[in-house]
């Protein structure tokens, strides 16, 4: 049996869980977020617990067991804390500053860009290097994180760019350290 599938999932208080043929929504004080659920799986929702089991053992759902959970499990911690990925600016002149809803980065080209979140993700700028992106889908904070990293990836000669709070970018030596005679 799957050690991730079978854990029952802690509900908090103020959170709800609805399952239903094929599809499980949960509800929070953050809002509420839908999965779509294999019918070969039966989600059961026992007290202040969700449990996941399977019908069968075999491969296609054990592989499925595990999955499912983690996805309800994340989902609960999504409407009841929500997630968050901080982004940091690196190089001369970088600047992140909050228009709207979304952000404006100035990072080394000739004209700003402009991020605009989806509906869920909520986009903060923290002083003039730091963005903070955060909501209570796990997946789609790390999609707007990685969509903003993609304006400007690190730099491996310079180490200029955006990355990720905690990164660690590995500066490869240039020409001139090759020709050291």
């Amino acid at each position: 049996m799957s050690r991730v599938g079978r854990r029952p999932i802690p509900l908090p208080p103020g959170v709800s869980v609805t399952a239903t043929a094929g599809l499980v929504t949960v509800a929070g004080p953050r809002g509420t977020l839908r999965q779509a659920v294999s019918p070969r799986l039966a989600v059961d929702v026992k007290g202040e617990q969700v449990v996941v089991a399977r019908a069968s053992d075999e491969r296609k759902d054990r592989a499925l067991h595990g999955l499912t959970r983690s996805l309800i499990a994340n989902m609960v911690t999504g409407v009841s804390e929500g997630f968050q990925k901080s982004l940091d600016l690196v190089g001369v002149g970088y600047r992140a500053q909050q228009s709207g809803k979304g952000i404006t980065l100035q990072v080394g080209y000739a004209k700003a860009v402009e991020v605009e979140p989806p509906p869920g993700i909520t986009l903060v700028a923290e002083g003039a290097n730091r963005v903070h992106v955060q909501g209570a889908d796990k997946q789609l904070v790390g999609e707007m994180a990685a969509r903003i990293r993609r304006v400007r990836p690190p730099n491996a000669y310079t180490g200029k760019g955006v990355r990720y709070v905690g990164e660690v970018v590995r500066v490869k030596p240039g020409k001139a350290a090759g020709r050291s005679k």
